[in-house]
């Protein structure tokens, strides 16, 4: 079993930057692709960004291409989202999110998830 724990979730204004974490233990070595999706009050999960564990590829979600970046240290088997120019509607419950086998944007195709981190954005 893959155990995934997020932090760094909070309330920031609008123009303000998150940095959310995502450290993975158990059967870390199994795994392929982390990645973030993201749910909004009212609204559907929805993909945000993912990276390979081995070549450190990734995709971005048109929505926040630009302005959040995934990277992942494999020494501590963490997964990072640094998300800067902040907007209201980026305000979801992230969750960190692994893969086994497939890079990919469908939340049926991740096999772990985390607790989720609310993100709140103030205008």
């Amino acid at each position: 079993q893959v155990q995934l724990v997020e932090s760094g979730g909070g309330l920031v204004q609008a123009g303000g930057s998150l940095r959310l974490s995502c450290a993975a233990s158990g059967r870390t070595f199994s795994l392929y692709v982390m990645g973030w999706f993201r749910q909004a009050p009212g609204k559907e999960r929805e993909f945000v960004t993912a990276i390979t564990w081995s070549g450190g590829s990734t995709n971005y979600a048109d929505s926040v291409k630009g302005r959040f970046t995934i990277s992942r240290d494999n020494a501590k088997n963490t997964v990072y989202l640094q998300m800067n120019s902040l907007k209201p509607e980026d305000t979801a419950v992230y969750y960190c999110a692994a893969a086994r086998w497939s890079f990919t944007t469908r939340e049926n195709e991740y096999n772990y998830w985390g607790q989720g981190t609310q993100v709140t954005v103030s205008s």
